[in-house]
């Protein structure tokens, strides 16, 4: 099962990859495609909520790249080869990003940003330096897609639908403590 999952999780990374331009990459919310060649979202839509598809453009003349020795794999060819991939910007002076989407990147990702303001992310999964380049810009556009994404506005049906629930709920309480109060009651008259 698990090289079937690593199977399925390489061809969706090979796709992503093969189909980048070196300018540039554009991620769409991709499907992972299982066993039975069916399509399965890795995003959750939470009610009857759609989940919608965001684009993200990463320009890569805007990004720091550097190479280093990886952990990764590949035996003696690690010792020999910096592959492992380590990219960077600084967050505030990102102008390819909206405003809003820096302040939230800055919030959500306190751990991955360093005292100068940069947000790091590596990659060591390959023995290639440019797929390791290709996979920090797919953790680089999934950030800024996660952090783009617009909070869940209920609707006026949402609403009621909650206003009604918490009456019923209310109702329901106050009949158990009536039910308690008159078990109570009953007891007190059985004794004295």
């Amino acid at each position: 099962m698990a090289a079937r999952v690593a199977r399925c999780s390489y061809l969706l990374w090979r796709s992503v990859v093969l189909n980048a331009t070196p300018q540039h990459v554009q991620v769409k919310n991709a499907g992972i495609r299982d066993i039975n060649n069916k399509t399965v979202q890795p995003s959750v839509a939470r009610g009857t909520r759609e989940t919608e598809d965001i684009q993200v453009h990463v320009p890569i003349d805007k990004l720091t790249v550097s190479y280093s020795r990886s952990s990764g794999p590949g035996g003696q060819h690690v010792n020999k080869v910096s592959t492992k991939a380590e990219v960077r910007f600084h967050v505030q002076t990102a102008d390819w990003i909206p405003e809003d989407v820096r302040q939230k990147i800055l919030e959500m990702n306190k751990n991955r940003i360093n005292k100068a303001g940069e947000l790091l992310v590596t990659s060591e999964l390959s023995r290639s330096q440019q797929r390791n380049l290709s996979d920090c810009i797919l953790k680089i556009s999934a950030i800024i897609a996660e952090a783009s994404e617009k909070p869940y506005e209920p609707t006026a049906e949402d609403i009621a639908l909650r206003e009604s629930r918490l009456e019923k709920t209310k109702k329901e309480r106050l009949k158990q403590k009536k039910i308690h109060s008159a078990i109570k009651q009953s007891r007190r008259v059985d004794f004295d």
